[in-house]
């Protein structure tokens, strides 16, 4: 069936379980499902109840679509993502993205966990991502453009809003929140990066690294939906600091940090306007 005519299938299929409308749609990253608990939450719908909708694998992302209220903001969270390492295609990745337009939200907002390249940077920090660098084999854009969806050739000038990061910076200087601002490089996982390859990325501008993010900024840029992007830094990848992690350190690291992220972004959200 033509990709499309997918996107707008699963969005039938949700407006038919609801008739709540979003203004913002967020997307949730490893170990940081806790804003959800901050959501008077009006409607769920599992990913696997939605057609077309691909399922998470991974351990620590469920798979859930939430509608609500984030104090007096309308939003819809994805609890749980997905990415290209899960053997997914990049129009699979961004999928949801797709459908939350349709939904009609106006603006996006990301969090997910990275590796800190910045020697400034300590774990369990926070960074506001203000540009990212595109290190993923495969572009979400590749292929037949969907017109409808967005131009051929969609400008990246301003990839994350800089209004919304301006008003992240203030929220963080008056609440105490460790908040750094900085490049995102996305790569594509599953692994972990080698010395050698985190010097490289830090050589090359990034400020921190991770393996999402970057395909569904391209998608709702090229949608003309403006992003706010945070990273939680959950392990440190410059010299001197370099150890083996687990998944397990993974999450505990983006948990010690997560009251920190909820905080920040609901009171971005709570006063920014659309």
């Amino acid at each position: 069936m033509e990709y499309l005519s997918q996107i707008k299938e699963a969005t039938q299929y949700i407006l038919s379980q609801t008739d709540f409308k979003p203004d913002y749609g967020v997307i949730l990253g490893t170990g940081l499902g806790a804003l959800v608990n901050d959501v008077q939450i009006v409607h769920e719908i599992n990913y696997e109840d939605i057609l077309h909708f691909p399922l998470s694998t991974v351990e620590s992302h469920s798979g859930k679509l939430i509608f609500g209220h984030l104090g007096e903001k309308r939003v819809v969270v994805m609890k749980g993502r997905f990415h290209y390492y899960e053997g997914y295609n990049m129009k699979e990745v961004t999928f949801p993205v797709r459908v939350m337009k349709m939904l009609g939200i106006k603006k996006l907002i990301i969090s997910n966990a990275s590796g800190a390249l910045n020697p400034a940077y300590q774990k369990s920090e926070l960074m506001v991502i203000n540009d990212h660098i595109n290190m993923q084999t495969e572009n979400p854009l590749t292929g037949k453009n969907l017109d409808e969806m967005g131009v051929r050739f969609p400008d990246m000038s301003e990839p994350y809003e800089q209004s919304m990061i301006d008003t992240a910076m203030q929220i963080a200087e008056k609440e105490n929140i460790p908040l750094h601002q900085g490049v995102y490089v996305g790569v594509n996982g599953p692994n972990l990066e080698t010395r050698a390859e985190y010097h490289m990325l830090r050589v090359i501008g990034a400020d921190a690294v991770g393996m999402s993010t970057v395909p569904e900024n391209i998608v709702a840029r090229q949608m003309d939906i403006p992003v706010f992007a945070v990273s939680v830094l959950t392990d440190l990848c410059y010299p001197g600091h370099i150890q083996k992690i687990s998944v397990e350190e993974v999450i505990a690291a983006a948990m010690k940090a997560e009251p920190y992220l909820t905080k920040l972004i609901k009171q971005v959200i709570a006063a920014d306007k659309i």
